[in-house]
């Protein structure tokens, strides 16, 4: 989230030449690097994936596991993320550093975490991600609340000073004050992760955010919005600097309201006077004269300058509930359309994608020169162009969605070809969470996009309260008994039940069942009695385990010695390192110590199955790579030239060491070393 005038160099030069030529509204982009990646295109011209251009699964999934990964890093070893909005990073450690100048978005982070952990914990199955979100959120609601006498009670405020330790705004804007659209986005995180958790004192500052909105509810008009776009929180009042009377975004209080409503809680009747309120306001203002302004926490109110935040989420939230709009087919399509070709900020065309930047006045615009940011915008396009291509079957907008979202892979990790508005900066909230959190939203309305080879749980119409992946099961409970959910598994499930009673398989989800695409393993479930749900079925492989170079952190060129992770690996201190990423690893990742080696070994505390692992080759040649254990028959792979691959042993039994061998071992990368402890059943290998 970034200000209008928080441009860098090039984009001040940008901005001035605008002055006298306006920016043009659509542009096409030859690009050969995106974020300094190289592109790759397919026969067509159009963009691929990155990291893996011929394996869409692993590109996405690698995307947001990578953001996440950085998280769970950071929360580790105590650093920023409590305290900063972004940080840069040395080149040579890949240490992040703070950014001390720039205001903390402490709700929004909160409420956008809440979303993307609503969607990784059920995709993962780590219950680490349920720990750090509660650690964010109740952080929030220790030091982050305003005081019980103001007239905005008890609620979150939007931001703070970098490195301040409470909350109480940004005093580039002034002190003690906050924002009430973000009181309802807030509030709403608050009470999905009540729904995961079922810790009711979430619940209890839910209900104080929707109470708060109740009381300071005002009708609104064309210039004054039902809640102020940020106003003082003792008094309510917006006069003052930094301050202002309007903001389009009313469908986060509503998102709070209907989810209140729906649970029988708190003040019920107050929240659908004020839902209807709010409501009508929508439909009579923003929805007729597209005025998107007053999202961003940063930006001094202005009514000329719009944003696709605002409008885009609307779309998210009527295609995920239809019933609210009886119009929602040509609402969506229509805001779509407007976000693609508004003046007020330009757009660009990279082999077939279509990048959005966030906000502008039709003068000024932020953020920077195509392909350097921007990424957690554009995933928000490409979700709702996605969501509305699994609502309706309009294929051209999945194939926009596609080439959308394949944009937005480039810029996972921290590559030093992005850039945020000012100086190399990385946003919590948006490269973090926000972008995290939409692209999931892909997997979600197209499911054959996820990884093939894996099971997941993709999404669900309800909070997914607990799960566990086994070989050839996924259990889970959700938080509503009624529920449609969508996987993707890697085996045929034999049985589904819910409560422990088998469900049909059917031809669609008119009614209670399942179904089941024998094709990509796409699985599709109605429960309606239940909240506990069971998918059985025969898998060759169990479910393995992952060594990432990353969780622990251990720091770039770093020989390994010693137990890393502690009791499964043993390093002998001299044959590998820990390297920082480089070409098309985006994270920490294995290497050889020795500048000439040739072969390497690492030895397992405990016997193995060693499943495989990625590899990159960063050379301009093939490499071959053999495979040994002593208890296994050998493996032997070629590395393409410049590519990424997972390689997969096909081993079934457990090894104690385990050697790699090449000429060119010395220049491969190493990551995700995937290990079972338990023995595959036996497979006939003939068939």
């Amino acid at each position: 989230m970034k200000s209008l005038y928080s441009f860098g160099p090039l984009l001040v030069f940008a901005a001035l030449a605008m002055a006298e030529e306006p920016f043009k509204v659509i542009s096409t982009v030859d690009a050969r690097t995106i974020a300094g990646r190289p592109v790759q295109l397919d026969a067509g011209g159009k963009l691929l994936p990155w990291p893996m251009p011929d394996n869409t699964g692993y590109s996405y999934s690698s995307h947001f596991l990578t953001q996440w990964g950085i998280l769970w890093d950071q929360y580790n070893r105590q650093r920023y993320p409590y305290f900063h909005c972004c940080f840069d990073f040395d080149r040579t450690t890949f240490e992040m550093q703070p950014d001390w100048h720039w205001a903390n978005s402490t709700a929004y982070l909160r409420a956008m975490l809440q979303g993307f952990i609503e969607r990784l914990y059920p995709y993962t199955g780590d219950a680490n991600t349920i720990t750090f979100l509660q650690d964010f959120i109740d952080y929030e609601l220790e030091n982050g609340l305003t005081p019980e006498n103001y007239v905005w009670s008890s609620v979150p405020y939007t931001s703070a000073n970098p490195g301040d330790r409470r909350y109480t705004g940004w005093s580039h804007h002034g002190e003690d004050y906050l924002e009430p659209h973000v009181v309802g986005e807030d509030g709403y995180a608050y009470l999905r992760f009540y729904e995961m958790t079922g810790n009711t004192k979430y619940l209890e500052a839910a209900i104080r955010c929707a109470a708060a909105l109740v009381k300071n509810y005002k009708a609104g008009d064309a210039q004054r919005s039902p809640w102020p776009v940020r106003c003082y929180a003792r008094d309510g009042k917006v006069e003052g600097p930094g301050m202002g009377p309007y903001t389009a975004n009313v469908v986060e209080p509503i998102m709070l309201f209907d989810e209140l409503i729906r649970l029988d809680q708190g003040d019920v009747t107050a929240y659908k006077q004020v839902r209807q309120a709010a409501w009508e306001w929508l439909q009579t203002y923003p929805m007729k004269n597209n005025v998107w302004v007053g999202y961003f926490e940063d930006v001094t109110p202005n009514m000329a300058n719009m944003n696709q935040v605002i409008p885009l989420e609307y779309a998210r939230y009527v295609l995920l509930n239809p019933e609210k709009d009886p119009e929602w087919r040509d609402h969506v399509r229509n805001l779509i359309e407007w976000v693609k070709t508004t003046p007020k900020w330009p757009k660009y065309i990279v082999h077939g994608a279509t990048v959005t930047t966030e906000q502008g006045d039709g003068k000024s615009f932020c953020c920077n020169l195509p392909n350097e940011c921007c990424d957690s915008h554009t995933s928000r396009l490409a979700a709702v162009e996605a969501l509305y291509y699994a609502r309706t079957g309009d294929a051209a907008y999945k194939e926009a969605a596609f080439r959308s979202f394949n944009w937005v892979t480039y810029f996972q990790g921290m590559p030093a070809g992005a850039h945020a508005p000012f100086g190399n900066q990385w946003w919590f909230t948006d490269q973090f969470s926000d972008g995290p959190r939409r692209m999931m939203d892909g997997f979600w309305a197209v499911p054959e996009w996820a990884p093939a080879d894996e099971s997941h749980l993709l999404g669900s119409s309800s909070v997914v309260t607990k799960i566990a992946y086994g070989k050839g099961s996924v259990t889970y409970s959700t938080f509503d008994a009624n529920s449609t959910d969508v996987l993707r598994l890697n085996f045929v499930p034999d049985a589904v039940s819910e409560g422990g009673r088998k469900l049909a398989r059917r031809s669609d989800l008119k009614q209670e069942g399942y179904t089941l695409d024998d094709t990509t393993h796409v699985l599709r479930i109605r429960h309606e009695r239940s909240r506990d749900v069971d998918v059985q079925g025969a898998a060759q492989q169990p479910v393995p385990l992952v060594v990432d170079f990353d969780n622990p952190h251990v720091g770039a060129n770093v020989i390994l010695r010693g137990g890393y992770p502690s009791g499964v690996i043993e390093w002998d201190g001299e044959s590998w390192k820990v390297c920082p990423p480089e070409g098309r690893m985006s994270t920490f990742s294995l290497c050889a110590a020795g500048a000439k080696a040739a072969k390497a070994e690492f030895r397992f505390f405990y016997p193995r199955i060693l499943m495989g692992f990625d590899v990159y080759n960063p050379l301009d040649h093939d490499v071959e790579l053999a495979v040994r254990a002593p208890e296994m028959r050998e493996r032997t792979f070629t590395v393409k030239a410049g590519q990424l691959q997972r390689l997969k042993t096909g081993w079934l039994n457990r090894a104690s060491s385990i050697s790699l061998e090449s000429p060119d071992l010395a220049a491969l990368r190493f990551d995700n070393l995937a290990y079972s402890p338990y023995l595959w059943a036996r497979v006939d290998w003939s068939e």
